[in-house]
Formats: structure tokens, sequence, C-alpha cells
């Protein structure tokens, strides 16, 4: 399915890929046995954001099939304060901005999702909402430094009413390949949840400690 192509002239820090530890920033499942490949996100100049649509492929939700933790609990309870404090070393922000920054960015009550097939759980404080989700195509986000990012979504077919009719995956990656972790963007409405730039809650696979989280973001 082919992608259009929109641009988002602010959102500096977006367009400067400094969204997630190993992540994105606009436009996820690996076993214990996977854990070393998650550092391995292909070529560094399409992690950043830099390649041709023609290496643009579609992607289906087998690529972040698993049981996923969300990062935000782990920001709250200080297990990355020694990742905010590598980021402020060689950043643009203080450690108390950059808390400010992933806060925002990591932000969620969604604190584990699991996807298996096409069946994708929400749960919040244990309880758990449920819906199966259809390809809706992919588009290409440009930014103002001059990368770009993809996002793929994904759009309701059935259940819970409380679950999003869109949900849209980034990850660093264009082309069909398992997924380390990710960025979740969510919503009932397809054109805003593509333009929200300022939270994108973010995923690891949840048979990762908080000590394998936290290196894995400060290998990046």
């Amino acid at each position: 399915m082919a992608s259009r192509l929109i641009k988002f002239v602010g959102m500096a820090a977006l367009a400067a890929g400094v969204l997630c530890a190993p992540q994105f920033m606009a436009s996820g499942a690996v076993n214990a046995a996977e854990k070393a490949h998650t550092h391995d996100h292909g070529s560094d100049k399409v992690y950043k954001g830099y390649f041709e649509d023609a290496d643009i492929k579609d992607r289906t939700l087998a690529d972040w099939q698993g049981d996923w933790q969300s990062l935000y609990p782990l920001l709250k309870d200080g297990t990355l304060d020694k990742f905010l404090e590598h980021k402020a070393k060689s950043g643009d922000k203080t450690v108390d901005q950059y808390r400010e920054y992933y806060t925002k960015g990591y932000a969620t009550d969604v604190d584990r999702i699991v996807i298996a097939g096409d069946k994708v759980t929400f749960y919040r404080a244990g309880k758990l909402t449920e819906a199966t989700y259809a390809d809706d195509g992919r588009e290409t986000l440009a930014y103002k430094k001059g990368n770009r990012g993809v996002r793929y979504i994904f759009k309701k077919t059935s259940g819970d009413a409380s679950m999003p009719q869109y949900i849209q995956f980034s990850d660093h990656r264009i082309a069909p390949e398992k997924s380390g972790h990710y960025h979740l963007f969510w919503g009932n409405d397809r054109a805003a949840t593509l333009a929200e730039l300022n939270n994108w809650p973010t995923y690891y696979p949840a048979d990762l400690s908080r000590e394998d989280v936290l290196h894995e973001m400060m290998e990046h």
C-alpha cells in the first residue's frame, strides 16, 4: 500500500531523532534469546530517519507480536535516571529537562500491551480491554531537520468499545522486521492520531528486567 508523505515543520526534538532511547519519534517482540539482537536496528541511516521511498515496505502485526511493558513506570520510579544523566552529557538538555521531555513522551495509563495474531490487549492497572485490528496502511512523516519516519497503522475491526479505533506503530524500521521496542500512538481519529508528536508511549519486551531495559537504552 502506497504511503503518503506528511510534513511536520515543527518538533525540533523529533527531527533530531532523540525521541526515545532506542527509537524515533513521529514521522515492537523478542524473547530472552533475542535480547542481544534488540540493539540491531539495521542501517544507522535508516534508524536516524534517512531513507529512500523505494525502501519503505508494508508490515503486519507479526512484527509486534508479544508481551510488552511500558517505560513510563520505569521513568517514574527512577530506573531510567542513569539514562537521563547519560543523555544530558552529550545532549542539549539538562537532566531535569530530559526528565520533563520523556515524562510527556512516555506518559500513559496502559502499562502493558499483549499482541497475539490480530488481537491487541491493553492492560490498565491489571484490568484488560481488547480488540482485533486490521492493516490500514502506512504514512511517511517528514520533519524539519530533513529526516523522516514511518507510521504503520491498524484499524479496529471488533472488540471492546473502550479500545481505540486506530493504533499506529513507529519503531525506526521501514520494512518487515521483528521489533525490539516501539512507540505506539492511538485514538479514534486517524488523522488526529497521526498528528500527535508530543506523547509517544514506548514499550519494551515484558521479559526484560528493569536493568535489562536500562542497559538497552544506554547502548544508544
